[in-house]
């Protein structure tokens, strides 16, 4: 079989590979591109399987990364529902699961993650919905119907918004996480409980502390066993604990790994032909110096659009600070930076838990923002981080404020 070359191969058909065949032909008009995806789908945005596509702001056709005549457009081939199961970084080549070999000048994986499976028994049942892909979606909206039951594993960002997605379509929700509250890892302890009174109120029932132990079947609904002792039956069972990114690829030629596959400024893995972008992506976050892993939409969006200029010779330091979002029922916010419970917290608040600004610092320095209920100040937010100036609580008080607060 002929290995077909390519000057571009893109492999990770998400929103970093779509955005990278945009960084490329800013640069480069005429090189040939490949990309190739796993899923059957065109390149889509993530966020509408949990939010908007529930609410009805958005349709379906509206969720993919570019029209479906972009990619002829731009002379980029799409080829999709295939999977890449081999790499050598050697003689440049990969090979797909249909045997298919394809030979490279410049590669990027954008390869994304995987979500994580519970080990416990029953965790691989038929039915069981660790929740990601647009057929993932595609499965559980025509099921959630009024009356229904479901149970959400996962007290974290994908748990938070699929829960309150499904609530919002009268089904039944029980969540499930070992955390004291919800997005434990974001949210300090006083908006944490908050939200979570807040969910109950919506009629969730939320067993906090508390995580499976075993899953099984009675007739055509699922049971949930918990280590507290209860037994939840549901319609629906869905699992949202978090990802592990896809790094086999770069694994098996040897490829620098750590928490993701790591990378230079310029988007370069070890191997300078190879570039990695998105989830899956260790990058040196430069305002706040250090290397990180960011699984957020903007930072898919941009990353692969740097990661597509200079695979085409641009040389352009990846130094954008990537923000995002969540809606949870009438609760929305923005955060930028590192917002991690971790670091200290200060909430400055115009409304206790509704409206108001949370800065996380760490050794006198501001690292992150969040912004609940603030719109249109993530610049201004990402502008206080830069300056890598000492604050304190008091002079961060008053420092950001919401365009309602400025009126009044």
């Amino acid at each position: 079989m002929a290995v077909a070359t390519y000057t571009y191969l893109l492999v990770g058909g998400g929103l970093a590979g779509a955005s990278a065949c945009k960084g490329i032909r800013e640069h480069d008009a005429e090189g040939s591109i490949l990309l190739i995806g796993s899923e059957a789908h065109d390149p889509y945005n993530r966020p509408p399987l949990t939010k908007d596509l529930w609410t009805g702001k958005k349709q379906l056709d509206g969720i993919f990364a570019n029209p479906k005549a972009y990619y002829a457009e731009q002379q980029v081939e799409l080829k999709l529902d295939c999977e890449i199961v081999a790499l050598d970084s050697q003689q440049k080549i990969v090979t797909d699961n249909r045997g298919a070999q394809y030979h490279y000048e410049k590669l990027l994986l954008a390869t994304g993650g995987t979500p994580r499976h519970l080990e416990i028994p029953g965790a691989e049942m038929e039915g069981i919905c660790y929740y990601r892909y647009l057929d993932d979606y595609l499965t559980i909206r025509p099921a959630a119907v009024q009356g229904t039951s479901a149970v959400v594993v996962g007290g974290g960002f994908i748990g938070s918004e699929i829960a309150a997605a499904l609530a919002m379509q009268g089904v039944q929700v029980t969540m499930i996480f070992p955390e004291p509250y919800l997005v434990s890892r974001v949210f300090p302890a006083a908006l944490g409980g908050a939200l979570t009174a807040m969910y109950r109120q919506r009629g969730i029932t939320i067993l906090i502390g508390d995580a499976p132990t075993a899953f099984e079947k009675r007739g055509e609904r699922f049971v949930t066993h918990t280590k507290q002792g209860q037994a939840v039956e549901s319609d629906l069972l869905i699992v949202g604990v978090g990802i592990t990114p896809n790094v086999q690829l770069a694994q098996m030629t040897r490829l620098a790994v750590a928490n993701g596959i790591v990378v230079n400024e310029l988007l370069q893995a070890s191997d300078p032909a190879v570039y990695a972008a998105g989830d899956v992506a260790f990058f040196p976050y430069e305002v706040l110096g250090q290397q990180m892993r960011v699984e957020h939409w903007d930072n898919a969006l941009n990353q692969g659009a740097y990661a597509g200029r200079n695979m085409a010779g641009a040389a352009v330091p990846y130094t954008y600070m990537p923000y995002f979002f969540s809606d949870l029922f009438d609760f929305g916010y923005e955060a930028v930076g590192d917002v991690n419970t971790k670091l200290e917290t200060f909430a400055d608040w115009e409304q206790e838990n509704e409206t108001g600004v949370i800065y996380y610092l760490k050794d006198g320095k501001l690292r992150g923002v969040m912004l609940c209920n603030v719109w249109n100040k993530v610049d201004a937010a990402r502008e206080l981080i830069q300056r890598g100036a000492r604050v304190t609580p008091e002079s961060l008080r008053g420092a950001i404020r919401s365009k309602k607060s400025e009126a009044a």
